[in-house]
């Protein structure tokens, strides 16, 4: 039987080593590669949180907004329905004459307290009068034409008659004050 050659032996150490390392390198690729897909995932994790913070924070924001906006607008259907009780306390009280007041005068002032409090009422409540005088300016915004006429003494645009006052709730408006409007008059 030869003897082995010392280089025999250090080409079997050799490879040996050669084979340890690949499997070592083979290891590390394969922890290497879990360690990415750990990685890949606790991103997509992170990104998926931070979505649902985001859309819970935008949550919270819209539920408060549509707090504020029922706490400030929820009555604006009842009001509504409340002012043609104020027009026509106005128009009772507008059409009493000095005479009616002499007889009645105890009814027609507790008709003017009823005035006072819804008006208190209305003012607690955001409520505001749009009272137009004859001779403003048309604003669409807070008024209404009914009609149109031309009218000696006056300019495209101005008031001729009020024929119900407006109302703001807070800053939306609740109903436009209803007016005439002049034209340009006739030459």
């Amino acid at each position: 039987m030869a003897k082995p050659r010392e280089d025999d032996f250090l080409d079997d150490i050799e490879n040996a080593e050669t084979e340890e390392y690949a499997d070592a390198a083979a290891e590390i690729d394969a922890e290497e590669l879990e360690l990415d897909q750990l990685r890949a995932e606790r991103d997509q994790l992170k990104d998926r949180f931070m979505r649902a913070l985001a859309d819970a924070e935008n949550a919270r924001k819209r539920s408060e907004k549509d707090r504020r906006e029922a706490e400030h607008y929820g009555g604006a259907k009842l009001s509504r329905d409340i002012l043609p009780v104020y027009d026509n306390m106005k128009r009772a009280l507008d059409a009493a004459t000095d005479e009616q007041r002499d007889v009645a005068g105890p009814l027609i002032e507790g008709i003017e307290l009823t005035m006072r409090e819804l008006l208190n009422v209305f003012k607690k409540h955001g409520i505001e009068v749009i009272a137009p005088e004859v001779g403003d300016r048309f604003d669409p915004q807070h008024h209404q034409a009914m009609f149109e006429a031309p009218v000696p003494g006056t300019k495209a645009g101005d008031i001729i008659q009020v024929a119900a006052e407006g109302f703001m709730l807070r800053d939306r408006l609740l109903r436009p004050a209803q007016v005439g409007v002049s034209s340009t008059p006739a030459s």
